[in-house]
């Protein structure tokens, strides 16, 4: 059998969203698949959120960090902060912050979100299940204060009534659903 010279961890999947059909287990650890943000649509994601030097912009679930490093580098927020289980993604969004020159404003964090307060953010990114978001709610809810953005790609926080719902890619139906805490619970 050939030795497997991967770096990643090995994963294997089970049924677990209705949508995806499947999630990924690590370990005994079910995470969200990974699938990075399409670098041309993270300056339409960026512009929505409205982000600028005083903001405090917090990408969970970053994966390789590419919209934190970009927003740290062509948004200038003051601090951006990839929140990623994956130590393989955490090595990935190092470098990347390190190769765009933003490694003093970008820190990564290795941990499961729930072991992390968000609460400084002024904005924040999620491009989790649907399932994931229905999870992080009481989380976002308790921890940010009001006035803080969110924006979530594809999957919806459920519960929560988006300010604004746009169509960000014209060749695909990707959906950027936007929030801002205080005004988002439906009742």
């Amino acid at each position: 059998m050939p030795e497997n010279n991967n770096p990643r961890p090995l994963l294997t999947t089970t049924v677990k969203d209705p949508i995806l059909g499947l999630a990924l287990v690590l370990g005994d650890r079910k995470i969200v698949p990974y699938v990075p943000t399409r670098e041309e649509l993270i300056p339409r994601i960026l512009d929505e959120l409205d982000l600028g030097p005083d903001d405090i912009f917090y990408d969970i679930g970053c994966g390789d960090g590419r919209v934190a490093v970009y927003a740290a580098k062509y948004y200038g927020v003051r601090k951006s902060i990839c929140i990623e289980i994956d130590k393989y993604l955490v090595e990935e969004a190092l470098k990347r912050s390190i190769l765009e020159g933003v490694a003093d404003r970008v820190s990564v964090i290795n941990a499961d979100f729930n072991e992390v307060n968000v609460s400084d953010a002024t904005a924040v990114y999620l491009y989790l299940l649907t399932s994931v978001n229905d999870l992080l709610k009481p989380k976002l809810e308790k921890e940010l204060r009001p006035g803080t953005r969110v924006a979530a790609l594809d999957f919806p926080v459920p519960g929560w009534r988006p300010f604004k719902k746009v169509g960000i890619d014209e060749y695909s139906d990707k959906t950027l659903y936007l929030y801002i805490i205080g005004s988002h619970n439906m009742d």
